[in-house]
């Protein structure tokens, strides 16, 4: 066997010794690369890969886990140096946006937060994969200058219920409160306050159930269609 084939295999193993050994110990250093927030919980757990801005303005829970490719954003000034225009002078507005969890909170991944005022989750909520939420939008009020550039507009604060589930590709738009125990629907867009004990879906996100405590079960709604196959493509 030659040299160079005999260095190919050291390489080799020496690569697969090292993929072993990050992979069993990256949630050491995945956690020990996390910046300080707001506070110091206990058993909090943010997957690699993350992007955190303004952690100093972020408030966890105990025993928070949080999948990989979440976007973790508390707006102190907007636009932000990757959204300044090269060649035009914006002006620059001040923020103090806030983002909390409560305990026990988890999330699968992909989990997007943009707060320019208050995001707020309560304790043990259950967020599927991929879901955004915004208390604030880009404006689009004029044709003169790309949406990005444009100021934020119609901020205002987010509140999502203890115990609430938020199903997978669910987008959580600024003013939204969902009540206690509530459902979110997969691919739903919400745009208006959910009560608690309820099940919305859709785009715009609808009522279409609620518990019946009485009875024990989810009842439909008055004038909501009741077809299976509709109910199923929200995942509820």
């Amino acid at each position: 066997m030659t040299l160079k084939k005999i260095l190919r295999r050291i390489n080799r193993r020496a690569a697969v010794c090292v993929g072993a050994w990050l992979l069993r110990e990256l949630p050491a250093i995945s956690k020990a690369m996390l910046p300080k927030f707001a506070n110091e919980p206990l058993d909090l757990v943010i997957e690699w890969p993350w992007r955190i801005s303004h952690p100093e303005a972020i408030y966890f829970g105990n025993n928070v886990w949080l999948g990989p490719g979440s976007f973790l954003t508390a707006v102190s000034s907007y636009p932000t140096p990757s959204l300044k225009h090269p060649q035009r002078t914006v002006e620059s507005k001040f923020y103090k946006g806030e983002i909390h969890f409560g305990d026990r909170v988890t999330c699968s991944g992909g989990l997007i937060i943009g707060a320019a005022n208050e995001v707020r989750i309560g304790d043990d909520v259950l967020l599927s994969s991929n879901v955004t939420i915004l208390d604030n939008l880009h404006g689009y009020e004029s044709m003169e200058l790309p949406f990005k550039y444009q100021p934020l507009e119609k901020i205002a604060p987010v509140h999502i219920g203890a115990g609430s589930w938020i199903g997978q590709n669910a987008v959580i738009l600024p003013g939204v409160t969902i009540g206690e125990m509530a459902v979110i629907g997969a691919n739903s867009v919400v745009t208006h306050a959910v009560p608690p004990h309820s099940i919305a879906a859709g785009a715009p996100a609808r009522v279409i159930k609620s518990w019946n405590e009485k009875a024990g079960e989810w009842r439909a709604c008055k004038g909501v269609a009741r077809r299976a196959d509709r109910l199923r493509a929200y995942g509820v």
